[in-house]
Parts: structure tokens; sequence; C-alpha cells
């Protein structure tokens, strides 16, 4: 009778449980087929290789690695690329201390989230301590075929994604905010700036600068010119030879995209007289809204 009075509460309490654990969760928003659809919890293989292969990274063994993506994503560049970075390593430990394998309701779309702490010491001295959100993507035999990294730096780091102080001439708002890189196409545009300037392309040079600019040269002087001015630039040259050294874009933290950027170069002219005029230069490029040069810094040596 005892055994009887068992039997009947379980009947009751098991579908009270199976209902309570939903088998299918989230959702996906973005435009498209997917969306509105949810997630289920994937298999113990997806975790269990996900492990696997933080064991062969924090191993630097490659050929192990490799296994673990798929023919698709792991192309020959990406395969050398890979081994340069690990075999630039003098340690490396990537530890996982959360993983979510995640399937789409229909099964497909299988990814794997995992939150892990990652070490890196490189050979060259520098070192670098992570915590680590990573998204990886599986094709349909459980491969790696695409991956997502966000991060969050541990201040121990050698290597900051900011730093350094703005002061100013004077107090004002921004005075004491360190400085970012920037990443609006500066560099690329100043790599074109010098390569039409060294093929005398009056044309080409132009298209960097703003409609109106100043120009504070190396010998004291102060310019306000307009870009129609610049028609006769190379008119007194035979020949000129700008060669960069460095160009670091940067902007003050937490300000509007306005940059400047220093540029660190060598440059020879020879003028149609024959004189020569040789020197150092270190300069900065001021970057308006446009993302055009508005101002210019010129030192020399």
């Amino acid at each position: 009778m005892k055994n009887l009075k068992y039997i009947i509460l379980l009947i009751f309490i098991l579908p009270l449980v199976i209902t309570s654990c939903e088998t299918t969760g989230g959702v996906w928003l973005r435009e498209g087929e997917r969306k509105g659809t949810a997630y289920k919890f994937g298999g113990q293989k997806m975790t269990d290789n996900l492990l696997a292969l933080a064991e062969a990274y924090s191993e630097r063994d490659t050929e192990k690695l490799f296994t673990y993506y798929s023919e698709e994503f792991l192309t020959e560049r990406r395969k050398e690329w890979s081994k340069e970075y690990l075999e630039s390593m003098e340690s490396l430990s990537m530890v996982p201390y959360k993983i979510i394998p995640l399937v789409g309701e229909d099964g497909k779309y299988k990814q794997v989230i995992a939150w892990s702490d990652e070490e890196r010491v490189y050979k060259n001295g520098s070192y670098e301590k992570l915590n680590l959100m990573e998204l990886f993507l599986l094709d349909d035999k459980g491969k790696v075929n695409d991956f997502r990294q966000w991060r969050a730096i541990d201040s121990v780091n050698f290597g900051m994604p900011y730093g350094g102080k703005f002061f100013g001439r004077e107090k004002n708002e921004n005075s004491g905010r360190p400085f970012v890189f920037s990443n609006r196409g500066e560099t690329s545009i100043l790599e074109k700036l010098v390569e039409d300037y060294n093929k005398m392309d009056v044309e080409g040079f132009k298209n960097a600068f703003a409609e109106e600019f100043t120009l504070n040269t190396y010998d004291g002087k102060t310019m306000k010119l307009k870009n129609s001015d610049l028609g006769n630039l190379f008119k007194p040259y035979r020949s000129v030879d700008w060669s960069p050294i460095a160009i670091v874009p940067i902007k003050i933290r937490n300000t509007d995209a306005a940059s400047g950027v220093m540029v660190y170069s060598s440059e020879k002219r020879v003028f149609k007289n024959g004189r020569k005029w040789k020197k150092d230069l270190m300069e900065i490029f001021y970057f308006d809204l446009e993302g055009k040069i508005s101002s210019m810094v010129q030192f020399a040596r």
C-alpha cells in the first residue's frame, strides 16, 4: 500500500517536473529566415571538443589544433598566421571556466559560447592577460567554421588600448584624458599622400586636404592655405623623396572623431636650380570630422 502511494505521487509530480524544464529558450532577432527562432542546448560532445581545442591551443600544437577547424575556415593563410602566432609564444594558457553549447531549435546553427582566462607570454618579452568571451560557430560535422571574440584586458598587460594623458596649453574639459588609437583610415590616407607626393601628383595629393587648412612649418611660419593653392606645390622641384618611418593615429578618449596623426619621416628634395634639401621630420596631421587634413604642424632636424 505504501509503495502504491509513492507510485501515485510520482505520477503526479513527474509531469510537473517535465513541464517546468524548458527544452528551448532565447531568440534570434535579426532579419532573415532565423528571426524569431529559439535555441536548445547542444550535446556534451560540443563541450568536450571545445575543451580539447583549448588544450591543443595552450600546448601550441598546430597539427592537433587544426583538426577542430573546418577546411573551409582553415585557409592556407590562416594556417600560416596561426603557426607564426603560436611560435611567437614562450607560453600560452587558455582556461575555459564556462561553456554553453547551443543549437537552433531546428537542429541547425550549432555554436559554442565559452568564457575563459587566457595568459600569453611572448618570446620577445611582451605579456597579455585577458578575460575572453568567444563564440565558435560549427558546421554539420561539428568543426569550427567561424569565430568571434570579445575581451576584457587586465591592467597588468604591457600593451593597453589607451594610455598617455592630454594636458592642453590651458586646462579644459579634455585635460587629464588618455589617448586611444584612431581608426578612420588615417594611416592609409597618409600612405596614399606619400605615394602621390613622391610622384609629384598634385591632384592626388590635394585629395587628402580640406578646402582650407593651416600649415605650421618647421621654421616657425604659419600659413592659411586653400586646397587650390597646392597647384604649384611641386613647381620648384626636380624630384622629391618622402619616406615614412612611423605613422601613429591617435585621438583623445571619449571625444568626437577628430584625430591627430604623428608621422616620423625623412625627406629629400632636389630643386631645379640644383640645391638639395634633406631633413628628418616629425609632423602632426590633424584630421577633421570629414576625414580631411585641416592643419599640420612640422618639426625638423
